[in-house]
């Protein structure tokens, strides 16, 4: 192993394999002498947290395609290192690159409760949902140490604005507290991403999550605690987990889930060249298979930013996924309810009552 030439190695530990150019960067550090190369390459795979002062932490979606208005993320980059994560490009613009950088160098929001508190003190706000996990997971492994996410959803709860959080992290159980009295005035939802029951594909395609059981648990409990819950069947990879579709949403549903949504595999920007050589070291045998069929369901190309198909893909294959996905939350009793929220109880500092975390 010593001698074999760093694009030939599989580093299970990490999902992307390389670290591609920044495309906002005309230069480049490259590895030129394969002498030191394990050096070298342990030396990039320890993860870095880099603490930053924010200018902002909610975000405004003006996506058609994404079921949210306003979302905030606590981290940048995701130590969780999900292969097909479309948020890899984000990382380009704090100068890193969207491979191997995005999962091992993460950017920590540190003053984020305070920016949302100013953001909730601004007289235009009208309260709406606010999302957390819109980018990156808000419950990563550093949420342990720093909770950050739990202040965010105290200060949610002290101003009374709903929130929605997605997560692949069983850590949300910590903050099944908050979490309840959120609930109490129909403030929150909770959905867990999960995309098979496969253990060994999850440690391919995401390395450093939590596991599926885990997760269903996640669900599990907050069904039975009362909390709005569902899942994130997503994304959907023709090839790997097309096939796996029917057990996901069934485990859900008896695991107490509501809803269930769903997503095509999108390659967009870095994620192309990151996933197509992860996909050739992970899955060599059936590589070639697996790229063309995701090329099918956008039109022959690993992306398709058209509005209205860039999320569930355009195709026989893509419409083949959306009938199987319709099919099986109909039998298993999801999606057959609206959630409304809470619009009414925010209040700011002024108006506020003692909150029951201060």
């Amino acid at each position: 192993m010593i001698n074999q030439k760093a694009d030939e190695r599989y580093d299970k530990g990490r999902a992307a394999q390389f670290n591609p150019q920044n495309r906002f960067l005309k230069g480049a550090y490259v590895q030129e002498y394969s002498e030191g190369i394990d050096d070298w390459e342990q030396d990039v795979r320890k993860t870095q947290y880099i603490f930053d002062e924010s200018r902002t932490i909610v975000n405004e979606v003006t996506s058609s395609d994404v079921g949210m208005m306003y979302s905030a993320n606590p981290y940048q980059g995701c130590e969780h290192g999900c292969i097909y994560c479309y948020a890899r490009n984000a990382h380009e613009y704090w100068g890193y690159s969207a491979g191997l950088d995005f999962e091992s160098r993460i950017v920590v929001k540190q003053n984020a409760p305070a920016l949302l508190r100013k953001f909730f003190e601004n007289k235009n706000w009208t309260p709406a949902p606010i999302s957390l996990s819109g980018n990156t997971d808000c419950y990563q492994p550093i949420e342990r140490k720093m909770k950050i996410t739990r202040q965010l959803l105290e200060i949610c709860l002290q101003y009374k604005n709903p929130v929605g959080i997605l997560s692949k992290n069983a850590l949300i159980l910590r903050d099944l507290d908050i979490i309840q009295e959120l609930n109490k005035m129909n403030l929150v939802r909770v959905f867990s991403s999960i995309t098979s029951l496969d253990e060994k594909l999850r440690l391919k395609l995401e390395p450093r999550t939590a596991t599926y059981k885990s997760r269903l648990k996640v669900v599990e409990t907050m069904a039975r605690n009362g909390v709005p819950t569902g899942i994130m069947n997503a994304p959907i990879i023709p090839g790997l987990n097309d096939d796996h579709i029917h057990d996901v949403l069934k485990a859900a549903s008896e695991a107490g889930a509501q809803w269930a949504g769903y997503t095509v595999v999108r390659l967009n920007g870095a994620v192309g060249p990151i996933f197509e050589d992860w996909l050739h070291k992970a899955f060599p045998d059936r590589a070639e298979k697996v790229w063309n069929l995701i090329c099918s369901c956008h039109q022959g190309n690993v992306n398709d930013s058209r509005s209205g198909k860039r999320m569930v893909g355009d195709g026989k294959i893509a419409e083949l996924i959306r009938t199987q996905f319709k099919l099986y939350c109909k039998k298993y009793h999801l999606n057959e309810t609206k959630h409304e929220w809470n619009l009414n109880s925010f209040r700011r500092a002024k108006d506020q009552q003692p909150s029951l975390f201060d």
